[in-house]
């Protein structure tokens, strides 16, 4: 078995691609919510 923390650039990269993408996807959903509940 490989350790966890195994420095494997495939699945590193994957993972931070994964970690971005889901910041950039609640980044964008606050952002939205923001706008629609701001008042006008």
């Amino acid at each position: 078995m490989q350790p966890v923390l195994d420095p494997n650039p495939k699945n590193g990269q994957k993972k931070l691609l994964a970690v971005f993408g889901a910041m950039l996807a609640i980044g964008a959903v606050i952002s939205v919510i923001a706008t629609f509940a701001a008042p006008s």
